[in-house]
């Protein structure tokens, strides 16, 4: 039973509401409150954007501030102001002036090239059309017109026009189908839902009548998080969360039209936040440049002191001689001596060549045009070329010292398939190449007895997930690898479905299933329905408890067709293996067979489940409730009560999962390591795992010794990191011939201040580093430490996907995968 009295939703409305009325909104935002169909309480920004560097009043003064950070150009600025004194200059007075205007000139014009075209890029989407409710009817307006407590329609293949919670759409009970790869990079649906109590809102008319507040977070640039809630007129509040929030920079896929309220417009948008200002990155050359003309301006200031000392010795030996200068000229005079010190100076500035930063910025252009049309780094499968975004930074790909790569979908290729499982304590699939699981005679003899664990691990992976089925498949779907081992008899074209996955790994894992007859056919925000070898069943979702970096696990609480209750789990082993029931059985043969799945480079995940008591379930409800409509600290307190109900699991088996390399990798960094750069890999698969990538991309070899770090505590790890500097410290800084592989819990020590220096001490000594079970925060972290340690070193960060965007951020150098379309940008 839901309670009517949310009291957990804090702050109360009453208060927010005088808050939110009696300042303005300049003042920072404790909570956001939006009133449906009313106007609002405070003036929220309107949603136009602006992604220009310049605009007509700002062109002047940050051109003029961004050319003379170089020091080149002040020297000659100065120069040609000092050639204007009459009688000073011995090389006229336009020599270093005009040329010094021409550099400007032209970097103006190509500034203000670069910039005209992202005020037109700003102009078109300002100005492309959505529909707002206005007046009972539906008007088309700009974008750049919208606001905060709009109703929006937006149709099927449209950009959305500002961050929108989902009241209804076209599909059944609310539900739409988003496609975010400009947010996250990734292609796959996503899957939304309005809330029950706004679904029924199909019109004008009704949507006009909707009388309710929104409460919910100040704007931040989480993408994936989001808190509120919709106060209907009788007072209930219904939790909102990332499900019913659509992002601009989204578009919606597979729906006819949804209906949205507008809750952040423009720049404060959650894509407009992350879409921050690009810093001014100088390169190694341009430092160095910066340094030879400071030591070139020292020889100019010594010559010419020489010379005004010289002139001024010369000048008291020779008065008497120079009569024929003019009489009212005292060249004794301080005035005198000063405008010969200047005439020295201008004499001597050619010693700084002027054409240098002209032929910098030259040189430049044309490397980054050779790196565009560079035929060995063009993709023929994604019609993709190399492309230099930075050129200003070309050079420093030359001087890369430390190189930080994410594994899947950079070393790897990010297409899962499903290769081995362990059920009930038994293998199925043999280590050969070719080997599959799902072809294994045992197990399909197994399934066919009606083995009951063999049926619950395929009805998890039929069950446990958020995928979504997309129906109206080709005929060229058959050829998927996956489809129908088993079973082959009772699947149409009609079943062959295409799943659209947030992961891959999700994908394989739910066509795995498919393939062994428990096929996932339709999903609802209720329920999900499988056919197990031709008859339908119907499994009633009744909560998911989402997957994150820190709880490494995914479940969902599922109502089965006999009525009852149970939680579905699947995860890392570390988090699976410790909710563990006393009485599970199968873990230790079910460990080694995991630990034979990493030692051959397999991805691994462990799944579980356990049937939960009512009288429980109506308990925990009630405080998951109390958590997804807290305003404050939502994902703790959900991780809180999720972590309550997935406990005394039972452990049904592991699947293993296949990522192979990218074509080329095993050269191309044993080519690096050879040039004598340190390569660093972070992944988030299990140490094993991630160890096997390494010889197999030749990352480690035997001749490399391997230090590994294990540790479950701050001081374990201080003492194991002493160890190791008074073992082999002396050994890896002469030898190099180390890797350190160290897993995420150790890490997060490891980057704590009291172990800092110790940790780098030994990672920077060895030949590579490889840190597994790490979460994205983590690597930027990680990355951090390195690059504020050692700051003449140039880092270069290689990635693919949303998780990689914090590391990439924090590097001077960013190389992106672009041959699968990633949307994250340095």
């Amino acid at each position: 039973m839901v309670p009517r009295d949310v009291t957990e939703v804090q702050p109360d409305y009453t208060e927010m509401k005088s808050r939110s009325s009696n300042h303005n909104h300049s003042v920072t935002e404790s909570c956001r409150i939006i009133q449906v169909n009313k106007p609002q309480l405070v003036n929220y920004c309107k949603n136009n954007i602006s992604t220009a560097k310049y605009n007509f009043l700002t062109f002047l003064p940050k051109f003029v501030t961004e050319q003379f950070r170089r020091y080149a150009n002040i020297f000659f600025l100065v120069i040609a102001l000092l050639q204007q004194i009459p009688g000073v200059s011995p090389t006229g007075r336009f020599t270093t002036l005009v040329p010094l205007c021409i550099i400007l000139t032209v970097s103006a014009i190509k500034e203000v090239i670069e910039d005209f075209r992202r005020h037109r890029a700003d102009d078109a989407t300002n100005n492309e059309q959505t529909l707002v409710l206005r007046n009972h009817v539906w008007v088309k307006i700009c974008w750049k017109d919208l606001e905060v407590g709009d109703l929006v329609k937006v149709l099927s293949n449209e950009g959305i026009p500002a961050d929108l919670v989902l009241l209804a759409s076209s599909e059944p009970q609310a539900m739409c189908y988003i496609e975010t790869s400009n947010l996250d990079g990734e292609t796959n649906l996503k899957l939304r839902q309005g809330l029950p109590v706004t679904t029924h809102l199909l019109t004008a008319g009704e949507l006009n009548s909707f009388d309710a507040v929104v409460e919910c977070e100040p704007p931040n640039r989480k993408l994936d998080e989001f808190v509120g809630v919709i106060r209907t007129a009788d007072g209930i509040a219904h939790p909102l969360n990332p499900t019913q929030l659509i992002l601009r920079g989204s578009s919606l896929k597979n729906t006819k039209w949804i209906f949205g309220l507008t809750v952040y417009t423009g720049k404060e948008s959650k894509v407009m936040l992350n879409s921050t200002a690009a810093p001014l990155k100088r390169s190694t050359v341009e430092r160095q440049t910066n340094t030879y003309i400071l030591c070139l301006f020292g020889v100019l200031l010594f010559l010419t002191l020489f010379t005004f000392i010289a002139n001024l010795v010369w000048t008291s030996w020779n008065e008497k001689k120079m009569w024929y200068l003019q009489e009212n000229v005292d060249i004794r005079s301080d005035l005198r001596r000063l405008l010969d010190f200047i005439t020295c100076l201008i004499l001597y500035n050619t010693i700084i060549p002027i054409s240098l930063p002209v032929m910098l910025e030259v040189v430049r252009f044309i490397q980054a045009l050779y790196i565009n049309w560079d035929l060995d780094m063009y993709d023929p499968d994604s019609d993709t070329p190399a492309m230099a975004r930075t050129s200003n930074l070309n050079e420093e790909l030359g001087q890369v010292r430390y190189l930080f790569s994410d594994k899947t979908g950079t070393l790897t290729r990010n297409v899962m398939e499903f290769k081995r499982c362990s059920i009930g304590g038994i293998m199925y699939g043999n280590s050969t190449e070719d080997s599959n699981a799902l072809e294994d005679q045992n197990l399909i003899n197994k399934l066919n007895s009606g083995d009951l664990l063999v049926d619950q691990f395929f009805t998890i992976l039929a069950v446990c997930h958020t995928v979504v089925p997309e129906r109206n498949v080709s005929e060229n779907n058959t050829n998927d690898n996956n489809v129908a081992v088993f079973g082959n008899d009772n699947l149409n074209n009609e079943q062959l479905i295409n799943y659209q996955a947030s992961s891959p790994d999700e994908a394989a894992l739910v066509k795995a299933a498919r393939t062994m007859g428990y096929v996932f056919t339709t999903r609802t925000p209720t329920e999900v329905i499988v056919k197990i070898r031709g008859v339908e069943k119907r499994y009633g979702i009744l909560h998911v408890l989402d997957f994150t970096s820190f709880r490494k696990r995914m479940g969902v609480v599922v109502r089965e067709p006999n009525g009852r209750i149970s939680v579905m789990v699947k995860g890392a082993d570390t988090v699976i293996f410790e909710r563990l029931a006393c009485t599970s059985l199968f873990t230790q043969s079910t460990m080694d067979h995991l630990e034979n799945f990493a030692k051959t480079g397999l991805r691994t995940l462990c799944i579980a489940w356990t049937e939960v008591d009512p009288a429980f379930y109506n308990k925990w409800v009630g405080n998951f409730y109390k958590a997804s409509t807290a305003l404050n600290d939502r994902e703790a307190k959900l991780e809180s009560v999720a972590n309550e109900i997935e406990q005394n699991l039972q452990l049904l088996g592991a699947t293993a999962i296949e990522d192979r390399l990218q074509t080329g990798v095993p050269h191309t960094i044993a080519n690096l390591m050879r040039a004598g750069i340190s390569i660093w890999v972070l992944t988030g698969d299990k140490q094993e795992t991630a160890i096997n990538i390494g010889y197999s991309c030749q990352l480690l070899t035997q001749s490399i010794s391997l230090l590994t770090m294990n540790t479950k505590s701050l001081d374990q790890t201080r003492e194991q990191l002493v160890n190791l500097i008074e073992d082999f410290g002396d050994r890896i800084r002469m030898e190099n011939d180390f890797a350190l592989i160290v897993d995420g819990e150790t890490l997060e020590f490891a980057l704590l201040c009291e172990c800092r220096e110790q940790f780098l001490d030994v990672a920077l000594s060895c030949k590579s580093v490889i840190c597994c079970r790490v979460s994205p925060w983590q690597k930027a972290q990680l990355v951090k430490l390195v690059r504020q340690s050692i700051k003449d070193a140039v880092t270069l960060a290689i990635g693919d996907g949303a998780n990689d965007v914090g590391m990439i951020q924090l590097l001077l150098l960013s190389l992106l995968c672009l041959a699968r379309i990633f949307a994250c940008r340095p």
